[in-house]
């Protein structure tokens, strides 16, 4: 107890000396985390260049991997370290996008980059033709050239079935791929592109088929170039319309006469969805899905690759009816030569532009089907993971970078002109069994003649064997085919009389899709083609919700047995198609009831 008069005393305690309160400021004043190498920053910055004004674009980040990719052969950590400083994007938000795309590979530390990387197709179309035994011969003879730098992987459709076996020796593509011509592919290394001009008219192919025969088939066929385009009377439509010479009202009842719908699969109808979009506020964007992922699917690039200025006209044209300011192009990154093109007459259309251009930009992806479904697209165009989004709302509200969107398949936009000029009944004059219009499609498998036939609406598939594809291979009958791709089901001989339309396969659990036809003769097993879509199906899973994720890992293993647990498939094809998010796990077990329900005789 104090006594009056005293005073307490306080002593003081030091919890430190100066010297180690000086360290410890030290310690604290350091950035937390993995700091970026100065020459690593030199060389991203060298690639990306130097920071705008306002800063690096967060859209950009997957175009800004592509270019690391591009110029090491991979991703290093510590590149990724720099690209994360420069951007001002968090690292793990890097590292997770580049970690989700099958195009892009991360190096740690000191690591080499990989060598040559040899990607062998192991589509359904691919493994008909021999796939498997190129994959497995590749490496002994690559290793016995001297090419031990080389690495030969499996790839997921790298859409050239036609073209099948297909091979890409790293960007190059190698049609009708046997050993030999992969081995002098590796020795030559890139090759020039060779621009040949020609004047592509596809009308006049209606009833035709669009590809060259297989002997002919080349990796960069000739083309109609910007000039010739315009010689022929290109543009002029976009041109009056922007100038208000063409009436936007009388297009778009063009559109709806036609009864144009969308022909990436899910079939909306075209002038409606202008429409609805047109009435929402703006600014407006529009999105062009050019991913062309679905196995068995070829018909854009067969286009693309021959007449790109029809398609780029049918943009300006929606572009300027739906008041859109700016368009991205999404094209799949295996198409590389058709890039190059695309690019170079971008450039020429920009140089001389027939009219008042909106902005337009050419994005490229890195490997995931998934980001053919329209919302992952979408996020995949805004610099992240390919994702699906929920519904609603849907992106014709709340779309690209939360703008409304017109979102649409390439194919969709290509007959724009065509219409238009030549009156909707030209469209609705071809067709049969009671349908109308003119379908592209993509056949492969065990036909004399594969490739894009442009047939009429309705045709069934016996019909488009003899009449377009040359009759089935010799030696071979048909078993079975597939309507739409790796989603759209798997059908029996016996029902070759079916109409291929959109709403006709229905009812036998199938749909059209894409209109990409693969065609199984005697000598395969259904039961086969069904695993190897599966297994498509869960190597592209996003994983991003657990019904499709775990169901398509699980439906393959138990696929693979000698007699189906029909009991145990039914419950997870319920379970996909109930509760996945998109349409890759809503349709993932169209394979398995296909099987179950037309060839038992092959799961007992």
């Amino acid at each position: 107890m104090n006594h009056p008069g005293t005073q307490n005393k306080i002593e003081a305690i030091p919890l430190a000396t100066p010297d180690q309160l000086r360290e410890r400021i030290r310690r604290k004043s350091k950035l937390k985390g993995r700091q970026p190498e100065e020459n690593a920053l030199a060389e991203v910055r060298a690639l990306i260049g130097p920071r705008p004004l306002a800063g690096y674009r967060r859209d950009l980040l997957i175009e800004q991997l592509h270019l690391l990719n591009d110029a090491h052969g991979c991703l290093h950590d510590h590149h990724l370290v720099a690209l994360a400083s420069l951007t001002g994007i968090p690292m793990a938000e890097v590292y997770e996008v580049a970690t989700f795309y099958h195009h892009f590979e991360i190096v740690r530390g000191d690591a080499q980059a990989p060598g040559l990387t040899v990607r062998v197709c192991d589509g359904l179309a691919c493994e008909l033709a021999g796939a498997q035994s190129l994959i497995e011969r590749l490496p002994a003879l690559l290793g016995a050239a001297g090419r031990d730098d080389v690495r030969v992987i499996a790839a997921p459709c790298i859409g050239r079935c036609e073209q099948a076996p297909a091979v890409a020796v790293h960007q190059q593509a190698v049609p009708l791929a046997n050993a030999e011509k992969v081995l002098q592919a590796v020795a030559a290394g890139p090759r020039p592109t060779v621009a040949r001009h020609t004047h592509f008219v596809p009308a006049d192919l209606a009833g035709q088929s669009l590809s060259a025969p297989s002997e002919a088939v080349e990796a960069r066929p000739p083309f109609t170039d910007y000039r010739t385009y315009r010689a022929h009377g290109g543009y002029a439509l976009a041109a009056a319309l922007v100038n208000g010479e063409e009436d936007a009202e009388a297009v778009l009842r063009a559109l709806e006469d036609s009864g144009l719908r969308g022909l990436g699969g899910a079939g909306f109808p075209a002038g409606r969805k202008w429409r609805i979009v047109r009435d929402q506020p703006a600014p407006r964007l529009m999105a062009v899905n050019l991913d062309e992922g679905e196995p068995g699917t070829f018909k854009d690039r067969t286009y693309l690759e021959r007449d790109p200025h029809r398609f780029l006209e049918g943009l300006l044209v929606a572009a300027q009816i739906t008041g859109v300011e700016a368009c991205y192009i999404y094209l799949r990154d295996e198409y590389h030569d058709c890039r190059a093109l695309l690019e170079a007459e971008l450039a020429a259309l920009r140089a001389d532009p027939p009219c008042q251009l909106p902005t337009i930009e050419l994005r490229r992806g890195a490997g995931a089907y998934i980001c053919g479904e329209e919302s992952a697209m979408i996020e995949s165009i805004e610099g992240k993971r390919g994702e699906p989004r929920m519904r609603p709302p849907y992106i014709a509200q709340v779309g690209l970078f939360g703008r409304p969107t017109l979102e649409h398949n390439f194919e969709t936009l290509y007959w724009v002109r065509d219409i238009v000029e030549r009156g909707p009944q030209w469209w609705t004059g071809f067709g049969r069994h009671g349908r109308k219009g003119l379908r592209s499609f993509s056949v492969s498998g065990r036909v004399k003649h594969p490739g894009v036939k442009l047939a009429p609406a309705g045709i069934t598939v016996r019909e488009l064997i003899d009449e377009y594809c040359g009759g089935m291979l010799d030696g071979h009958t048909l078993h079975a085919y597939l309507p739409g791709g790796a989603s759209g089901g798997i059908l029996p001989a016996r029902m070759d009389d079916i109409p291929l339309d959109f709403d006709t396969l229905q009812p036998y659990g199938c749909f059209i899709g894409s209109a990409a036809v693969m065609v199984l003769s005697q000598h395969d097993r259904a039961r086969d083609a069904a695993l190897n879509m599966m297994r498509f199906f869960k190597h592209e899973s996003c994983g991003q919700c657990t019904p499709c994720r775990v169901g398509t890992a699980k439906a393959a293993a138990l696929m693979q047995a000698p007699a189906w647990d029909n009991a145990t498939l039914e419950d997870l094809a319920q379970v996909m198609g109930d509760a996945s998010i998109c349409g890759l796990g809503q349709a993932a077990p169209n394979p398995i009831r296909s099987i179950q329900k037309y060839f038992p005789q092959e799961i007992q």
